[in-house]
């Protein structure tokens, strides 16, 4: 997310479910104007102890209107967050209101592609609600998602008013220690996970 970003220095950018602000941080070290917001109070307070007083931190739902001016923002960064809503539509109608004409939106979601391969019994092309359970420090945390497919992620987005400019599937970072990769994949082998985009305010 941050190679796409590129050079931010003095780019107002909005972290978009911010969580405890590591994104938020690299970006203000990196020169920008920060401000972030996460639907969780909780994770909140975590961004406000790492960022400082200084960052505009705010608890507020993409699901709802953001508590944001018209074209406030040259950048919006929505890290793994539009894949945890059943619809698209209003929240990137609010992102595409605060930024800037010719901002830019930098999406990650979950690839669509691992879908058939964990339920091949269900169908690709629906989206589909569903459940995973995941480990975070010994404790086990229940996740919904919504699946799409690829043509419905980019016509939410060209209906949304933007043009898309990158489509990115990168592979793990170069040096990545073996033990942050998924299970049974070594060093030398790429995988799909994660879908990353670009678009354009229009």
């Amino acid at each position: 997310m941050l190679r796409l970003a590129g050079d931010v220095s003095g780019r107002r950018i909005l972290d978009a479910g911010c969580g405890s602000g590591p994104t938020t941080a690299t970006l203000r070290d990196a020169g920008a104007h920060v401000h972030g917001f996460d639907r969780s109070a909780a994770m909140i307070e975590l961004a406000r102890a790492r960022l400082g007083p200084e960052v505009d931190l705010r608890v507020a739902d993409l699901a709802e209107p953001l508590p944001y001016g018209d074209a406030e923002f040259d950048d919006v960064i929505a890290s793994l967050v539009l894949h945890y809503l059943d619809d698209w539509s209003a929240p990137l109608a609010e992102i595409r209101r605060v930024l800037k004409p010719g901002g830019r939106l930098l999406v990650s979601v979950n690839h669509p592609v691992i879908f058939p391969v964990v339920h091949p019994d269900l169908d690709y092309f629906a989206m589909t609600k569903y459940t995973e359970d995941y480990e975070f420090s010994g404790h086990t945390v229940w996740l919904t998602f919504f699946h799409r497919p690829l043509h419905t992620m980019t016509d939410s987005f060209t209906s949304a008013g933007f043009r898309i400019t990158t489509i990115s599937e990168p592979p793990p970072a170069p040096n990545t220690p073996v033990e942050l990769l998924p299970d049974g994949l070594d060093e030398g082998k790429s995988f799909l996970c994660f879908l990353f985009f670009v678009l354009e305010a229009v």
